[in-house]
């Protein structure tokens, strides 16, 4: 299920820890997870350890991207987990420009949609995107989220306020 031709998605392993020190150290990423300060290899080692939790344990999921040569090429979050609202927000990132625009994170999240509406039963997803973030918007378009809404001056960036967009995607 969570495989095709061209990615697979898996839990975290402790050899992701390079990865995932450098993914959530790269400053230019942090505007987009609300991250203000680095984050060190301890803290990251606990929460690899504490990476088993069950999704209804911890409210979460973060799986990593794959590609079919087995290459770690970035990370897909589910988050804001609620079974009573049937519901969960996405979050994806491709670490290297030299694995953008290869259709890896689209397959990803087509892989991670029908995880969600066929095993976990979830009627809807949704992500926040910021308005000039051109590639994740179209990302999310193409695999049939809607813009349902705008959050105007959302994101304070240096001096800037960006607004958000809140697309969803409902399980039909």
């Amino acid at each position: 299920m969570l495989k095709n031709d061209v990615v697979y998605l898996r839990a975290l392993e402790p050899t992701d820890l390079n990865f995932l020190y450098q993914v959530e150290n790269n400053t230019n990423l942090w505007h987009v997870s609300g991250t203000q300060a680095p984050y060190s290899k301890y803290i990251l080692e606990q929460y690899l350890q504490n990476a088993t939790q069950d999704i209804y344990q911890a409210q979460q999921l973060r799986l990593a991207i794959c590609t079919a040569n087995h290459e770690l090429v970035g990370l897909l979050d589910l988050f804001d987990f609620s079974p009573q609202n049937s519901r969960a927000g996405v979050g994806i990132v491709i670490a290297e420009n030299k694995f953008k625009q290869q259709g890896y994170a689209k397959n990803a999240l087509q892989l991670l949609i029908q995880y969600c509406f066929t095993v976990l039963n979830l009627n809807q997803l949704y992500a926040n995107i910021e308005q000039d973030n051109t590639a994740s918007l179209a990302l999310f378009k193409a695999v049939n989220f809607e813009l349902v809404g705008i959050k105007k001056q959302w994101n304070k960036r240096g001096n800037q306020f960006i607004d958000e967009a809140l697309y969803q995607l409902i399980n039909k």
